[in-house]
């Protein structure tokens, strides 16, 4: 039987944004997970959609509300590959997740450094496949900068 922990459920994420790498978005992938099952996952698509609030966390939180018929994720966990913005860490925060782990920090945008929060009963994983995440973000940024 396969294991199932952090690394494991960020590797889908990691999937999910080099999807949206290959669609030409911010690779940014999320994943979410209640009692060991996958509920949702998603990728950025603010471009494909034309929708500034089409981040990866958005769409996956909606997709595992509707999967669930709940409109708060107690129970679940969120992976993502990117620290969430101020506007994603309002999301996490209003759906009360369990736990947030994320990969790479975002120095600009992420809620952390900008002074957001989750919700205080939300327990927070930094830094799984770090490295993982900085480099499709180094690869998106060098492609576009070209």
């Amino acid at each position: 039987m396969i294991e199932r922990n952090d690394e494991y459920y960020m590797r889908l994420a990691l999937k999910e944004a080099e999807k949206a790498l290959e669609e030409g978005e911010i690779p940014v992938g999320a994943v979410v997970v209640c009692e060991d099952q996958i509920v949702a996952k998603a990728h950025n698509q603010t471009e494909r959609l034309n929708d500034a609030t089409a981040h990866a966390e958005m769409i996956a939180l909606t997709a595992a509300m509707n999967a669930l018929g709940a409109k708060y994720l107690s129970e679940c966990t969120v992976y993502v590959t990117l620290e969430p913005c101020q506007m994603c860490s309002g999301a996490l925060y209003w759906s009360k997740v369990k736990r947030l782990v994320f990969g790479a920090t975002d120095e600009q945008r992420g809620f952390e450094h900008i002074g957001c929060r989750v919700h205080p009963q939300t327990d927070i994983t930094r830094g799984i496949l770090k490295e993982e995440s900085e480099e499709l973000m180094k690869r998106f940024f060098l492609k576009i900068r070209k």
